[in-house]
């Protein structure tokens, strides 16, 4: 489930730490099976982000999957038993820890941009490809970007999916969230349905 919402959800934050203090930096990822227990993070930067400066940091990166407001009208039953009810935010992240790599080598980035490319592209009418563009004209874009690696060292998954909820309430709020028709709610209603996120 943990790598499933990375590969669905890949545009990372990566937060780090710096001469200029605590930095963010979002980055789409792809997530490389390996054989390593949680697999390898694998991207590029562009060759003025001081981020692949920061080689041999440990630094942590938060994937995130869908989130919405959930209204107090939605917990029919514990409204109509008890009136005790108020608004929440539910929502599922994944938190992955790892030592950053930089890999300044064009051949390791044009392959990295074909993988990455073709992940996002396969599903369209009229995929493209890296090769579709001129040669001298890809090779200078890759000459502006460096490499990035994170080995995962950690992998934690957090969640608000309604599941300290009784059934009747998580019931309620899967019909008005199935009702809404549109692809954040319907995404979580699907996490609300199945309770079964790891933390871990």
């Amino acid at each position: 489930m943990l790598h499933s919402l990375i590969r669905e959800y890949p545009l990372a934050t990566i937060i780090t730490q710096s001469s200029a203090g605590i930095v963010a930096d979002h980055i789409p990822l792809h997530l490389r099976s390996d054989g390593s227990p949680f697999g390898t993070l694998v991207g590029h930067v562009a060759r003025n982000n001081p981020l692949w400066k920061l080689a041999g940091q440990e630094i942590f990166t938060i994937f995130h999957g869908p989130d919405c407001y959930i209204s107090p009208s939605w917990w029919y039953a514990t409204k109509q038993q008890t009136g005790k009810v108020v608004p929440t935010w539910n929502y599922v992240v994944v938190h992955a820890y790892g030592t950053l790599r930089a890999i300044d080598d064009s051949v390791w980035v044009r392959a990295q941009l074909e993988v990455l490319t073709h992940q996002h592209e396969q599903s369209l009418p009229t995929p493209w490809a890296v090769d579709d563009a001129p040669r001298e004209f890809t090779d200078h874009i890759i000459g502006q970007i460096v490499g990035i690696e994170i080995k995962i060292t950690r992998l934690q998954g957090k969640r608000k999916v309604s599941q300290n909820q009784p059934d009747e309430n998580r019931t309620s709020v899967m019909a008005a969230l199935r009702a809404a028709n549109k692809s954040p709610e319907q995404a979580m209603a699907n996490l609300v349905e199945d309770s079964n996120f790891p933390k871990n």
